[in-house]
């Protein structure tokens, strides 16, 4: 419903803004600032969506919950695609989505509303914890390797004859 609600709103309150504006300094002003916002929008966003993606690696590396870094690049993308489509509205809207604080409270609102009923990193296993003998296992026992004890060998390979070629991706020319 509310989702019907928005796209019936938004272009009524577009239209209602553009004639607003339009009637106050005229039409090519008007169409001016439709086209520098989409400009200067599609600047801010690439650089925002920079810091996000600075901060999603920096999650990444240390381990961290992602959680917040991709719900800011999610916000910054869905601000980008309100910053291109043409009105006053809709780019009041991105442009506000662009500033943290912003995208600060809408994480804290959301994170609030929503319940994350399980998460899970790896291949399945719990890091840190040990089950028992036959627990969790659906034939009574661990399968066979489970342990910590990794057996195995190794063979040492000489690298063949450097490519000439940019990369092993391309074929240079023969």
């Amino acid at each position: 419903m509310y989702i019907f609600l928005a796209f019936l709103m938004v272009p009524l309150i577009e239209i209602g803004l553009f004639i607003q504006v339009g009637g106050a300094i005229g039409l090519w002003p008007t169409l001016a600032i439709v086209v520098l916002t989409a400009v200067l929008g599609t600047t801010l966003v690439r650089s925002q969506g920079r810091l996000a993606l600075g901060q999603m690696r920096n999650s990444f590396q240390t381990l961290s919950d992602p959680a917040e870094p991709l719900a800011h690049g999610a916000m910054i993308l869905f601000a980008g695609a309100l910053l291109l489509t043409p009105g006053f509205f809709t780019d009041a809207i991105g442009f506000a989505l662009l500033m943290p604080p912003v995208r600060i409270a809408v994480y804290r609102y959301i994170s609030k509303r929503v319940t994350v009923a399980q998460f899970q990193m790896g291949s399945g296993s719990m890091h840190g914890q040990r089950q028992g003998h036959g627990q969790g296992h659906p034939h009574g026992s661990p399968p066979a390797g489970s342990g910590d004890i990794i057996d195995g060998d190794f063979e040492e390979v000489t690298p063949k004859q450097p490519r000439k070629t940019p990369s092993g991706w391309v074929e240079g020319p023969k």
